[in-house]
């Protein structure tokens, strides 16, 4: 096989151009990968497996779908074929009574661009761990054969169920039976043309009003917008549709819907640091004290939000899979945790199986803005009192040494190395990845601070500036220029340029 299958990794998924004159991830490595999945449920113990494959709206989805599906039917697997579908519908499909397949195959590439696309892997524990991947590859990158099996794929469709588990939450959260508990809410839905499109019929089942939205018929084109709620197009577009409409809010997801955001009646957005506060803010009025679970690069703002709501706020590593684990092993050691959520919008609920799915929160927050409206009152109201950064920038420095993550891991040393000295600069008490410093600026305190780390999968140092004072982000980075100045290995030229342009 040309392609090396190692080079798809990507985390816990394979990802890589699917399309076009140069594909990787071609048919043929969808079938391997296919029936080396297979191979290694079978090696975990699982003699007859029966797995399960969905897809996004890609072009290539279709294609890859079923050529994975044959891949996994000829090493020996019964398969299930739910074609359109969702990341999180993909897992739901293992754990519901019915289907309950021992592992399941999504194929998308969330919302890289369209002539990408990926495989993500679940078991009935949840996605795969990234060690779990590399056993999986090593036994694509084989030469045994995988053989076993030749049943006929069988099609079902699960998306109707996964919608009734939905509305089932929304009556839940209720406490009703009403057929309709949403009547009287306006909703503009946006699937940016992925898989998600069939949630405005799902709010309109339930009686909300769903005149304005947009995009929902699957593209994998992306025609209109690129299908992600850190996207700053996609966003206005959602924020205008709301206000052309006149609608209580609007919600958007991704291509394979595992993250969303919202925005309020006005078009302001809901999303990164906002979403993250709201839902605190939601789960906090019901339980007190809990402790929140975010990635590293959240603002003191919402530091201060979660405490002052009566939370606990605890950063930890940028990566999905990295906050929902985190969140898990604290519940194990008895620490109240109902909410793993990053900034990209994953958020993972422990009512929801720590599932990251962007559609189910979406549906929690419509139950708390339905309540809301009922009281006068908007979704918008619980986070009035989140503190929100003057300035914020992030710049990216590429690494050019081959060797990146020790030329990333050195520079991120040296730094740590001159916060143990210099005057005013100190490392975060909650420093749990790169090194995050604090600083008192213009007579302040704890009113600017910075992150810098190595990125999960690029040879990238990412760095998050934010300050609660006018210039304050341009004061940082300067100090930190200076620090990093002579590091081998590290293109320091955003920075500088960053510098200077604030200077001016």
């Amino acid at each position: 096989m040309s392609t090396h299958l190692r080079s798809l990794k990507s985390g816990t998924d394979v990802r890589g151009v699917a399309m076009g004159d140069h594909p990787v991830l071609t048919a043929a490595v969808a079938a391997r990968i296919g029936g080396a999945f297979v191979a290694w449920l079978k090696e975990r113990g699982i003699d007859n497996p029966r797995v399960a494959l969905g897809r996004d709206s890609r072009l290539t989805g279709e294609m890859l779908l079923e050529a994975c599906a044959n891949g996994c039917r000829q090493a020996g697997a019964q398969v299930e074929s739910y074609g359109m579908c969702t990341t999180p519908a993909m897992y739901m499909s293992l754990i519901t009574e019915g289907f309950g397949c021992d592992g399941a195959v999504m194929v998308t590439a969330s919302h890289h661009p369209s002539d990408r696309n990926g495989l993500k892997f679940f078991t009935k524990e949840g996605g795969i761990e990234t060690t779990d991947l590399d056993a999986i590859l090593t036994i694509a990158e084989s030469d045994a054969p995988l053989l076993g099996g030749s049943s006929p794929i069988q099609k079902r469709d699960f998306l109707p169920v996964y919608c009734e588990q939905l509305k089932e939450r929304v009556r839940k959260g209720w406490d009703t039976d009403v057929q309709k508990p949403l009547l009287g809410l306006h909703v503009v839905v946006d699937a940016g043309n992925g898989a998600g499109g069939f949630y405005a019929g799902l709010l309109e089942d339930l009686g909300a009003w769903v005149e304005g939205s947009q995009f929902l018929e699957p593209d994998g084109r992306f025609p209109n917008h690129i299908p992600n709620p850190e996207n700053a197009a996609a966003m206005a577009s959602i924020s205008a549709a709301v206000v052309k409409a006149g609608a209580d809010l609007g919600v958007i997801f991704d291509t394979d819907c595992d993250r969303a955001a919202i925005v309020d009646r006005t078009g302001r957005e809901i999303n990164r640091n906002r979403l993250i506060a709201l839902i605190s803010a939601i789960l906090l009025d019901k339980q007190p004290g809990v402790t929140i679970v975010t990635d590293s690069v959240t603002s003191s703002g919402l530091a201060r939000f979660i405490m002052e709501w009566g939370g606990e706020h605890y950063r930890y590593k940028r990566g999905y899979r990295n906050v929902i684990d985190e969140a898990k092993r604290l519940n194990e050691a008895g620490i109240n945790c109902p909410l793993a959520i990053e900034t990209s919008g994953h958020a993972a609920l422990r009512e929801n199986h720590f599932l990251d799915d962007g559609m189910y929160l979406v549906t929690v927050l419509i139950c708390e803005a339905m309540r809301l409206k009922q009281e006068g009152k908007e979704l918008s109201d619980l986070i009035a009192d989140l503190k929100e950064p003057v300035e914020s920038a992030e710049i990216r420095l590429t690494i050019t040494d081959e060797d990146f993550r020790a030329a990333g891991k050195a520079a991120i040393e040296k730094v740590m190395d001159h916060a143990a000295f210099a005057p005013g600069w100190r490392i975060a008490p909650d420093n749990r990845e790169g090194v995050r410093i604090n600083f008192d600026l213009d007579g302040g305190m704890d009113n600017g601070w910075f992150l810098l780390r190595l990125s999960v999968h690029d040879p990238v140092l990412p760095l998050n500036i934010e300050s609660d004072v006018a210039g304050g982000v341009q004061e940082m980075a300067k100090a930190l220029l200076n620090v990093l100045m002579g590091c081998e290995g590290i293109d320091l030229s955003k920075l500088e340029e960053f510098v200077r342009k604030e200077e001016k």
